[in-house]
C-alpha cells in the first residue's frame, strides 16, 4: 500500500471521528453535568468538545484534499 492510500484513509478516519464525537456529546454531556467540578463549567467543556471534532473533520478534509491535489 503506497503512501497515497495511506493518507487517504486516514482522513477518512479522522472526519468519522470528528462526526462521532459530534454525535456523542449530547449523550456525554449529561454524564459530565454530574460532576461537581465541572459544574460551573459546562458551557467551555460543552465548546472545546465541539471544537476538537470540528478540528478532527477539518484535517480529514484536507488530508483528503491534498491527496486528490
Amino acid at each position: 500500500m503506497d503512501k497515497k492510500k495511506i493518507g487517504f484513509y486516514y482522513g477518512i478516519i479522522l472526519i468519522a471521528v470528528g462526526s462521532g464525537i459530534f454525535y456523542r456529546i449530547p449523550q456525554v454531556m449529561l454524564q459530565v453535568e454530574t460532576i461537581e467540578f465541572f459544574r460551573q463549567t459546562l458551557f467551555l467543556v460543552r465548546s472545546s468538545f465541539y471544537f476538537l471534532g470540528g478540528l478532527l473533520i477539518l484535517a480529514g478534509g484536507i488530508r483528503i484534499y491534498k491527496n486528490y491535489k
